[in-house]
């Protein structure tokens, strides 16, 4: 059966519909993203709920980012196979089935393996909302469309530590799962019923059971050694030299199979398209920095300056109030200038206020911590939008599942690599800043001899001392890694000239096979 699509169905859906579709898809694409991250900040609840340790806690967090990274590169072959509508509509549903399992689950193993299958149902929601929010939405609205999955996909890393914290803390750690289950089940129906118009014939093309077991195995050890490599004190580790080996293997030989297979899991060939090769380049060290941001600015909050997770959420938030503000405008000229110079624009910039906060202090208040922020958060629909359109624009449309999906596993990908590097990184400075400052404090003794006469004992001037060089040594960490992070901006910024102009509009029934 052909997998094409006929022009009746093609037709966008309009007034009341189009709203319903468009809101159900970006909250499925904002749902699946936030559970990267939502779990982050219950751990500690989790371990101490099922009475495992903290260490064992992470597993929540690496089952269902190992479940998810699996599945987002399948999509293109899952959406020929089955139909995008069907797949995106039955993984949402399961989705909120395995989420009410978590939710309920009394043993830590139960929790872990509900997980892996909630990342499995999660990771083609991604995707598969990007393409049919495209095939929904008339064509001279397509930039809107990019534009509202953009923003979800943005922010969503941002308000997932703050809601997971504020359920802990006021509920119970359970809801960080319950609350997808009447947004999975809900809207994995209507979705349906909307959209089962736009669904397409199958493509019966075999299964590529080697390129899958090679990719389980490759992303799984991977995963594996982000996760656990700090704990175990990465190469010194010999479990994690095994799964380093095990995951250049597994790469490598996933890359030669599936370059030469006939029907293959993952469709690689996309990469021949300049403007996908370089737009994805630009988005996975943009993304990569981005997220590293907002993985260090709650740590730093948290650690050193004294805020809550409530009150660090406050302050993170703003960025994407600004983001929301702005992405209709950028929405509009993405139609109508070069889209390179609103992605260069739109990184440079992010670039320019992460430089300006590596001058940051410890006696700063909160609007001098929220309003980068906010200026942080004009310049992300810049970069995100434009870039979205450049990929897709370059493949064709027949593989603009298989193009979608793989922007987003490298995506997710160097989500996670920032956040396993930005955190040693941040933790090995404050340490080696820590050693460099205790020998330029108080040179003379004075600053000893002055705590002493004011009744402190010679124990409570060394703690105080030492806490005082703490604080600062973790400050000037947080500063400099936001200065590496500008210059990986920059870095970014100048990839997407790279890439060719796009030649072509992106059509409403982008990504029908």
């Amino acid at each position: 059966m052909s997998g094409s699509l006929s022009k009746d169905t093609l037709v966008p859906l309009t007034g009341g519909k189009l709203v319903a579709a468009a809101l159900m898809l970006a909250l499925a694409n904002f749902v699946a993203v936030l559970n990267l991250t939502i779990a982050n900040v219950a751990v500690p609840n989790i371990a101490g709920s099922l009475a495992a340790a903290t260490s064992q806690g992470t597993w929540v967090i690496t089952s269902y980012a190992v479940g998810e990274a699996i599945t987002v590169p399948l999509t293109g072959w899952l959406a020929a196979r089955f139909g995008s509508v069907r797949v995106f509509s039955t993984s949402l549903i399961l989705f909120g089935v395995f989420s009410a399992i978590c939710g309920l689950s009394n043993s830590l193993g139960l929790l872990v393996v509900a997980r892996v299958f909630q990342g499995l149902c999660g990771g083609p929601l991604m995707p598969l909302s990007q393409t049919l929010l495209l095939r929904i939405f008339p064509k001279e609205k397509t930039a809107a469309a990019i534009a509202l999955w953009s923003m979800t996909t943005m922010v969503a890393p941002v308000v997932g530590p703050i809601l997971g914290g504020y359920l802990c803390d006021n509920i119970s750690w359970h809801w960080v799962f319950l609350i997808n289950v009447p947004i999975g089940l809900a809207f994995g129906y209507y979705s349906w019923k909307l959209m089962n118009r736009y669904q397409e014939g199958p493509v019966l093309n075999p299964i590529d059971k080697v390129g899958l077991a090679l990719l389980i195995v490759w992303i799984a050890a991977l995963q594996l050694i982000l996760d656990e490599g700090k704990n175990l004190d990465w190469f010194a580790s010999t479990e994690i030299v095994v799964l380093a080996v095990i995951a250049v293997i597994g790469f490598v030989g996933f890359l030669i199979w599936e370059m030469h297979e006939r029907n293959p899991i993952v469709d690689l060939r996309v990469f021949r398209h300049k403007g996908f090769t370089f737009s994805v380049l630009t988005v996975t060290f943009a993304y990569a920095a981005f997220f590293a941001v907002n993985v260090l600015t709650p740590l730093w909050l948290q650690s050193i300056m004294g805020y809550t997770a409530t009150d660090a959420g406050l302050a993170t938030a703003w960025l994407g109030v600004s983001g929301f503000l702005v992405a209709p405008i950028v929405a509009q000229a993405a139609n109508k200038v070069d889209q390179r110079g609103l992605v260069f624009f739109g990184i440079i910039l992010m670039g320019m206020v992460t430089f300006w906060r590596s001058f940051a202090n410890t006696d700063m208040a909160f609007w001098d911590i929220a309003l980068p922020l906010f200026m942080m958060g004009f310049a992300v629909p810049f970069f995100f939008i434009p870039t979205t359109t450049i990929a897709l624009a370059a493949v064709e449309e027949k593989e603009m599942d298989s193009a979608a999906g793989l922007m987003n596993f490298l995506r997710t990908l160097s989500g996670a690599f920032a956040t396993s590097l930005v955190t040693t990184s941040w933790a090995n400075k404050a340490t080696y800043n820590h050693a460099e400052l205790v020998g330029q404090m108080d040179p003379d003794g004075s600053v000893q001899a002055l705590m002493l006469q004011d009744g402190m004992s010679q124990e409570s001037v060394r703690g105080a001392l030492d806490g005082l060089l703490s604080v600062q040594s973790i400050m000037l960490s947080t500063n400099q890694i936001m200065g590496i992070l500008a210059i990986i901006f920059v870095f970014a910024a100048a990839i997407i000239w790279l890439a060719p102009k796009p030649d072509r509009v992106i059509e409403p029934g982008a990504g029908g096979h």
